[in-house]
């Protein structure tokens, strides 16, 4: 099988680095960190002090420091934030320039490339692996659009920043809670007290979960009816595949049937969700 590479060209990499990094990081961001070592990553976010999502991102231990991937349009808004946060530490955040991301799937068995950071996507081994490389080096194997990898990762029910976005969600309706990208054990964080709240009383009750259609998909925005209630949005369309926002008490009140602008909807919970399935005597809750 022909190993599946494409470049994502709305990602970009910032740095920190000090001896104090992981450290630093540890009081701020949804997973544990603390102990990462070289080479390998961890999915995470920073959160409002509401106990939303304002920033999804990757971050991948190097010596003396730490690269971070995040979504190019959250450069200058996380290096600010980050930057507000470090106080009197001996740390450097900066953007790094010119560096390109790439997602490898479907095998592992990739060409040789000098100087690339690779490691194994966090969240889920189905989703392959991350490959940070100059742009060239990326050009130069990159095989597929990045449509195709959003395609498959649609089809695992895996979401990014761009169907997230901003100040939006919480981590457990973005299944944070599922991939370890938020830790229940570790000490206080920027949010932690409201993740907890919702991980202790179990009242998650929207997720984003994969939806596929006979036809196109409506665009992102576009308005779910579980039984003629709203239950959910659109975040992300391709084609016949999608991610959505649902609220699952509404949809299995509906038995799963769900419509878009006319379009019906099939909804499914994926392989790797523990979460407990929705009673549908809570369908007409608020």
């Amino acid at each position: 099988m022909t190993v599946l590479i494409a470049r994502l060209a709305d990602r970009a990499i910032i740095e920190i680095r000090g001896a104090e990094t992981l450290g630093f990081l540890q009081d701020l961001v949804t997973a544990d960190v603390d102990d990462l070592e070289t080479g390998t990553a961890a999915h995470s976010a920073l959160l409002t002090p509401q106990g939303k999502i304002l920033f999804d991102f990757f971050i991948l231990a190097i010596d003396g420091g730490v690269l971070i991937e995040c979504v190019e349009d959250a450069v200058a808004g996380l290096v600010q934030k980050l930057s507000m946060y470090r106080l009197r530490r001996a740390l450097t955040i900066t953007r790094v320039e010119p560096l390109a991301v790439a997602a490898v799937w479907d095998d592992t068995d990739l060409p040789a490339l000098s100087g690339a950071k690779i490691y194994a996507d966090p969240r889920n081994p189905e989703l392959g692996l991350r490959l940070i490389a100059t742009e060239a080096a990326v050009a130069a194997i990159a095989n597929q659009p990045a449509s195709a990898y959003q395609a498959h990762r649609y089809k695992l029910g895996i979401a990014d920043a761009a169907e997230i976005g901003s100040g939006e969600l919480f981590p457990h309706e973005a299944c944070y809670d599922q991939f370890a990208s938020v830790d229940f054990t570790k000490g206080c964080y920027v949010g932690q007290e409201v993740v907890s709240r919702m991980q202790h009383r179990g009242t998650a009750r929207s997720r984003i979960v994969p939806v596929d259609a006979n036809g196109s998909i409506p665009e992102a925005g576009s308005k779910i009816l579980a039984g003629g209630k709203s239950a959910g949005t659109i975040l992300g369309a391709n084609a016949g595949l999608g991610l959505a926002l649902v609220r699952l008490d509404r949809a299995a009140a509906a038995g799963n049937v769900l419509s878009v602008d006319g379009v019906s909807l099939t909804m499914h919970k994926p392989a790797w969700a523990k979460w407990a399935d929705a009673s549908p005597a809570r369908g007409d809750e608020d």
